[in-house]
């Protein structure tokens, strides 16, 4: 059956529904496998929200692959989950140091593009005013940076 699953966005928590496609599993399945495997606990918030972290998505992803792709039981999948548990807490900490690392990297990138783009507005600006500041009145000057200011929210 091997799906393509998409990739894992580096945020912190994910709704059932976001988890859903990620995993190419319905809602309903999701809640009844929480019942089923004891190591998957999502977080629950107002109204018995469900909310998954990086984690539990990769946990998902495991039992997903053993039910549906390996042909697995519930309680062969579950034994297979526990035999593979010790080496689990190596992968929690590589997939946790991943994700911070990729939402670092998305932090600086939006951070310099919103730089560049500030830096870009400025100059546009500066190059607006024609009129030297030096002959003008505090009203002309008021006045020229109300429009300075239109330009750059333009």
């Amino acid at each position: 059956m091997d799906v393509q699953l998409p990739a894992i966005p580096a945020k912190r928590y994910f709704t059932i529904g976001e988890v859903s496609e990620l995993c190419g599993v319905k809602p309903y399945v999701l809640r009844y496998w929480e019942q089923e495997f004891t190591q998957l606990k999502p977080m629950k918030r107002r109204g018995n929200r469900r909310y998954y972290q990086h984690h539990e998505v990769l946990l998902i992803r495991r039992i997903r692959d053993l039910l549906y792709d390996q042909g697995f039981t519930i309680s062969g999948a579950r034994n297979q989950l526990i035999e593979t548990g010790s080496h689990a807490g190596a992968n929690a900490q590589e997939f946790r140091a991943e994700a911070l690392a990729a939402a670092q990297l998305d932090a600086y990138r939006d951070h310099r593009e919103a730089s560049r783009a500030l830096a870009a507005d400025v100059a546009d600006g500066a190059a607006h005013t024609t009129v030297s500041l030096e002959k003008l009145t505090l009203e002309q000057v008021r006045d020229e940076l109300l429009a300075i200011r239109e330009s750059l929210l333009a």
